[in-house]
């Protein structure tokens, strides 16, 4: 922040900026501006109910291009006369199945195509070894709403299943309609939650019922129009948009916009003290905040941006997706909030009321004085190098725990807390059948190596059944064994025709666990291994190849983003404080800070909340969050900082900044980890973890690092923490200590 010490006019003396501004333009503008933001939210607010049209949560569509999985994702299709997904539909009974039983299944089977969405080829119904359950494979469209779909279908299995049984629907469609119906709450609970968590926390800041208004109008209008842009984008296919990216676009954009209005509110309100005119206090106030708004915007868009080095689209589609909304946050904090506060004036503070009163405000800025803050500024003065070296140790000792965290990746069931129809299914699945019957892997190889392939397939003990797509095959597969393709049939039937398409083949195999567990993963980068040597053109797509490819994109992605990121702002912060050792010395703490997050996260992930490990983008996105939101703090303080050392000295300045800053970035601190913590209310694993990590980061850094560490490391190094600019080698204007 920017805060300028300000004194009152001689009487009857105006302002410059009140003898430019005429009447007119002072009604006119403030007017239009508002005017112009009620219409972009106006357009905006109803692509909330629209986001679903061009948004995907198909895990193949994030991959990048030159990953097997998304290739054979893509070249699938050509092999086959459907593009479906599909649903496993599981019948279980304590007792044997009876033939009876059986029947009505089949029967239940026949009528499930007549669901729109479903396609023809539902096969029959498979009993299993046991006899104690029964499976069936339902292809889905692709193209439809894959979980209205499942919904039906398993509203049409419960009400027709045959008494004494169970009946489940899993499979990449179930768990597809889980995440659909996981995510189905981002429009209005995470929004409502959020919103409602910010209007509690400004009622409680401001005691005032008209700023939490017009805060909350700034922040909902500047989403509005980042939604509308980031949607015809995603129209457009520019970007890609996933209810993860959704939800932290929401939740970005309503705590940044908070934040920078927070800083834009508590200047106006100190303006309004030293002048009479609430034009001069606006324009006052908007060039005060002007400076740290953009700042700390550009920060956090650079370190957002950076994620578009990403493999994987789901990371690098959301570095320009959160950017436009940090983009329309700063744009509405900084021109649809001063009209609004323009147009209500002191009334604003209603039942509070701002009174002129510039000897006062002069007085509150000095050191020592009254209060939380001037009394934690007291004692950073009193034991500066105590605070820096203790709090550095705590912070130190709380981010050994970060080599706990179990970010390796997570299996697909686990993906959706709470209740799954889905993952009960798979656990029925894998208690009768083989569990990966239902996403068996896909190996797409040339025709001449079809032999080699189905030789490593074999050879795996992993692998239940190996099968070659073949169209003049009743089930559009045909079994293959050591002695070659099996003819199903009486005596005579020809053997099943392979399908080849450009020379190349399709064959898949069934793992004997489920496609998400540690055994199958081993066993795809196995099979991957022998394939290389035995069938160097063989490409293995599915489930499980799916989940690899991710994971491995995803640490390549965190092991090369996150030394950039810290290049980038160092660099930044270099140029706004023209200084080296304050830049390095800023990034130095919140990387501290960054790692007792990981540290106390993950000690919350495997002890109280025992959640089953982590997704590897969680420390990469933590990070981003953190350090580019965490810096913003540290900006706020030390731009002020510098210009108070400018004219009382380094250590002064930093008393007086920590003691005009301390409020309102600690307000501002605790909305954005409320917005962030409102992330938990979605049950995805991966939102509810980041949700953790950046709000308690968040206030770690508010509290420990801003409020303690940071002032205490500079008061203790003295100028020399400028070096090497010249503010480095002199005092201020008026300072006496250094």
């Amino acid at each position: 922040m920017n805060h300028e010490s300000t004194t009152a006019k001689p009487p009857g003396q105006k302002d410059a900026s009140r003898r430019g501004a005429p009447k007119w333009l002072r009604v006119f503008l403030p007017a239009v501006l508002i005017l112009v933001w009620l219409t972009a939210a106006g357009i905006g607010g109803p692509y909330f109910g629209k986001v679903n049209e061009v948004s995907s949560n198909d895990a193949t569509t994030f991959l990048p291009e030159s990953a097997d999985a998304t290739q054979v994702q893509e070249r699938q299709g050509e092999f086959t006369d459907s593009d479906s997904v599909p649903a496993v539909t599981v019948f279980e009974g304590d007792t044997e199945i009876t033939e009876n039983q059986l029947d009505e299944i089949s029967q239940i089977f026949e009528t499930l195509p007549d669901i729109d969405g479903v396609e023809d080829e539902v096969s029959p119904a498979i009993p299993s070894d046991d006899g104690l359950a029964v499976q069936a494979f339902v292809p889905i469209n692709s193209e439809a709403d894959i979980a209205e779909v499942v919904t039906q279908v398993g509203d049409e299995l419960d009400s027709n299943v045959p008494e004494g049984l169970s009946v489940y629907v899993t499979g990449p469609a179930g768990f597809s309609a889980d995440l659909s119906a996981a995510f189905a709450g981002i429009d209005g609970l995470l929004l409502a939650v959020a919103l409602a968590a910010v209007f509690i926390i400004l009622i409680i800041v401001y005691r005032s019922f008209l700023l939490p208004i017009a805060v909350l109008s700034t922040s909902l209008f500047a989403l509005c129009a980042a939604l509308l842009t980031v949607w015809w984008l995603a129209k457009w296919e520019v970007v890609l948009l996933s209810g993860q990216t959704q939800g932290i676009l929401f939740i970005l954009v309503i705590g940044a916009a908070t934040d920078y209005s927070l800083l834009l509110v508590a200047r106006y309100r100190e303006e309004l003290r030293a002048t009479p005119d609430k034009w001069t206090a606006t324009l006052r106030a908007l060039k005060g905040s002007i400076e740290p708004i953009l700042a700390s915007g550009s920060t956090v868009i650079a370190g957002l941006l950076m994620l578009l080095l990403s493999d994987l689209k789901s990371n690098s589609t959301l570095g320009p997706i959160a950017s436009i909304g940090i983009v329309f946050a700063m744009a509405s904090a900084l021109t649809l909030l001063p009209a609004i506060l323009f147009a209500f004036g002191r009334i604003a503070f209603w039942p509070k009321r701002v009174k002129y009163d510039p000897d006062n405000v002069a007085a509150e800025q000095g050191i020592p004085g009254k209060g939380l803050w001037p009394s934690v500024a007291q004692k950073v003065k009193n034991r500066p190098r105590s605070i820096w070296i203790v709090t550095t140790l705590v912070l130190l000792v709380g981010a050994a725990g970060a080599t706990q965290l179990k970010a390796d990746g997570v299996a697909q069931s686990e993906l959706v807390l709470g209740q799954s129809d889905a993952r009960d299914g798979q656990e029925v699945l894998g208690e009768h059948f083989p569990a990966g019957s239902g996403s068996p892997l896909q190996v797409i190889a040339a025709q001449d190596e079809r032999d080699a392939v189905a030789d490593v397939l074999l050879a795996h003990p992993e692998i239940e059944e190996v099968a070659i797509t073949a169209e003049d095959s009743p089930s559009g597969t045909a079994p293959i064994t050591e002695d070659g393709i099996e003819v199903a049939g009486p005596p005579g039937t020809p053997e099943p025709e392979p399908t080849v398409v450009n020379d190349h083949v399709l064959m898949q195999g069934t793992l004997t666990a489920a496609a998400d567990s540690q055994v199958a993963v081993e066993t795809v980068r196995d099979i991957r291994s022998d394939l290389d040597d035995a069938a160097p053109s063989a490409m293995v797509g599915g489930v499980t190849a799916t989940d690899i490819d991710t994971i491995d994109a995803s640490i390549d992605d965190r092991n090369l983003i996150i030394p950039i990121i810290l290049v980038v702002i160092l660099g930044i912060l270099m140029i706004l404080l023209r200084s080296i050792l304050a830049p390095v010395l800023l990034i130095a703490t919140t990387v501290i800070s960054f790692g007792t997050a990981m540290g106390v996260s993950a000690l919350m992930f495997n002890g109280v909340f025992n959640f089953p490990g982590a997704d590897p983008a969680v420390p990469l996105f933590g990070f981003v969050f953190l350090v580019a939101l965490g810096i913003d703090y540290n900006i706020f303080l030390m731009t002020r900082v510098r210009e108070e050392s400018l004219k009382h000295g380094t250590r002064q300045g930093v008393l007086r900044g920590l003691t005009v800053t301390g409020g309102v970035i600690t307000s501002a601190g605790v909305v954005l980890a409320a917005t962030f913590a409102a992330l938990s209310v979605i049950p995805i694993l991966f939102l509810v973890q980041l949700a953790f990590i950046v709000a308690f980061g968040v206030l770690l850094d508010t509290f420990i690092v801003r409020s303690l560490l940071v002032p205490a490391l500079t008061y203790d190094i003295g100028r020399a923490v400028w070096w090497p600019s010249k503010l480095s080698r002199k005092s201020g204007k008026h300072a006496v200590r250094t």
